[in-house]
C-alpha cells in the first residue's frame, strides 16, 4: 500500500540508538527523552512506556511513530519486533509509514476525491491518481502532543491533535485523540478518538511493521497466520477496491486456517507480488474488540493477537520494501522484511455506497480500539 512519505526538507538532530539486546526493564513506569528536531526547530520526544513485566514499547511525538517494540520470547529472550529507525532522521527522510498513526483517511481514497452533502472534495494525489493515508502531510507527519501517565492497566501515552479544516483538502476541524496502554499482560492497546464541527470522512489506524523473529532474521514468510475472516474487498491493479465483497473461499487470500504466509504468496499475485488486501471482519464496527487475526513465529515461539472493533483488516507483507531503506541497528530492510495487520474501516468507503460508512458528523464521536496482544507459545 505503500511508496514512502517523505518529509520535505532533510534535518538532522539523532535520538538514541536502539539497544537491540537489552533485557526487561524494571516497571511499571514510563520514560521520557529528546529523539529529534524538526526544521522548524521543534522537538521531537520520545516516550518509552515499560510494563510490570519489564516489555517496553517507545513512541515518539513524530505521527504517534511506534518505533520500538520488546517482547521476550519462549525462553525469555527480548527482541525488537517493529521495523524502524535508531533516529528522527530515518523517518524524516522517507519510508512507507512505519509505525504511524495514518489519517485522516488511513488506506486510499480513489481518484483522490470524495463528495459529500452534494460538495466534491479535491485531495492530494500521492499514489498515483489516488490519495493515500490522508495525503501528502498526514497525521503520520504532524507532531502530536502527549501526556504520560500510569495506570492499574499499565503506562499510558496520551497523544493529541487538531487537524483543521481544509487540511490536505478535508472539510472540518476534527479533534483527536490516540492512547496508547502497554498493558502488564503485554497487549499493546490503542484507542482511538475523534470529533468534528463539520461532517467528514474519518479512518484512523496504526501502520506498524511487525517481525516476530526480531531484527536481521530475514523475511517473515515463515510466519503462521490466522485470519478470522471469510471475505475481501478485491482491488484492481492500483490496489483500490473495485466495490465488491467476495469470499476468500478457493484463493491464495484464505487465511482462515493457520497457514504459512509464503505458502501461497506468489499466488496472490499483485506487483510487486505479495498480499495487499482488506479483509472483512464484520458488516459494521463492533462495541467491543474481537479476534480478527493470529500470527504465530515458529522459532521464538512469540504469538500476536490482534484483536479489533473495525470492521476490516489490511493485511499487507512488505512487498515494497527493495533493500534501500537501513533501519535500527543496521538492519536492511528486503522485500517481505515485515508484515502489516492495520484495523481499519473499508478503503476508498466515501465512494463505495455498498461499504461501511465512515462519515463523522457533529456531535458524533468516532471512536476504535485495536489490541496488539504478545504471548509465546512452548
Amino acid at each position: 500500500m505503500r511508496g514512502l512519505s517523505p518529509w520535505p526538507t532533510l534535518l538532522l538532530v539523532c535520538g538514541l540508538a536502539t539497544n537491540l539486546s537489552a533485557g526487561p526493564k524494571p516497571g511499571p513506569s514510563y520514560e521520557e527523552e529528546p529523539f529529534g528536531q524538526l526544521p522548524d526547530g521543534t522537538t521531537i520526544t520520545a516516550y518509552t512506556l515499560v510494563n510490570k513485566p519489564g516489555s517496553w514499547a517507545k513512541i515518539i511525538t513524530y505521527g504517534g511513530i511506534i518505533t520500538e517494540l520488546h517482547v521476550p520470547d519462549k525462553s525469555g529472550k527480548y527482541a525488537d519486533v517493529v521495523l524502524g529507525f535508531d533516529n528522527l532522521k530515518g523517518y524524516l527522510d522517507g519510508h512507507p509509514y512505519f509505525g504511524c498513526i495514518t489519517g485522516r483517511v488511513a488506506n486510499r481514497i480513489g481518484n483522490a476525491q470524495f463528495t459529500l452533502e452534494g460538495k466534491t472534495y479535491k485531495l492530494a494525489a500521492n499514489n498515483g491518481a489516488h490519495s493515500l493515508h490522508g495525503g501528502k502531510i498526514g497525521f503520520d507527519k504532524r507532531v502530536w502532543k502527549a501526556v504520560p501517565s500510569l495506570s492499574a492497566d499499565g503506562p499510558v501515552l496520551r497523544l493529541s491533535y487538531t487537524s483543521k479544516n481544509g487540511e490536505e483538502g478535508y472539510p472540518g476541524n476534527l479533534q483527536c485523540v490516540v492512547t496508547y496502554t502497554f498493558a502488564n499482560d503485554n497487549t499493546l492497546r490503542i484507542d482511538y478518538h475523534a470529533t468534528t464541527d463539520q461532517a467528514t470522512p474519518v479512518n484512523l489506524t496504526n501502520h506498524s511493521y511487525f517481525h516476530l523473529a526480531g531484527p536481521g532474521a530475514g523475511d517473515i514468510l515463515q510466519h503462521r497466520l490466522e485470519i478470522k475472516a471469510t471475505r475481501y474487498t478485491p482491488g484492481d491493479e492500483t490496489l483500490l477496491p473495485t466495490g465488491e465483497i467476495k469470499p476468500v473461499a478457493g484463493t491464495p487470500f484464505d487465511f482462515t486456517t493457520p497457514r504459512t504466509i509464503g505458502e501461497r504468496l506468489k499466488q496472490a499475485g499483485g506487483n510487486p507480488v505479495g498480499y495487499d488486501l482488506n479483509y472483512v471482519l464484520a458488516d459494521r464496527r463492533r462495541d467491543n474488540p474481537e479476534l480478527a487475526a493470529i500470527v504465530t513465529e515458529p522459532t521464538t515461539g512469540r504469538v500476536l493477537e490482534v484483536l479489533t472493533t473495525e470492521p476490516g483488516v489490511q493485511f499487507y507483507t512488505g512487498n515494497f520494501l527493495d533493500g534501500t531503506l537501513t533501519g535500527k541497528g543496521g538492519v536492511v530492510y528486503r522485500q517481505y522484511g515485515g508484515f502489516c495487520l492495520e484495523a481499519q474501516h473499508f478503503p476508498d468507503s466515501p465512494n463505495k455506497p455498498g461499504f461501511p460508512s465512515i462519515i463523522l458528523k457533529p456531535g458524533e464521536t468516532y471512536r476504535q480500539t485495536t489490541l496488539y496482544r504478545f504471548r509465546v507459545q512452548p
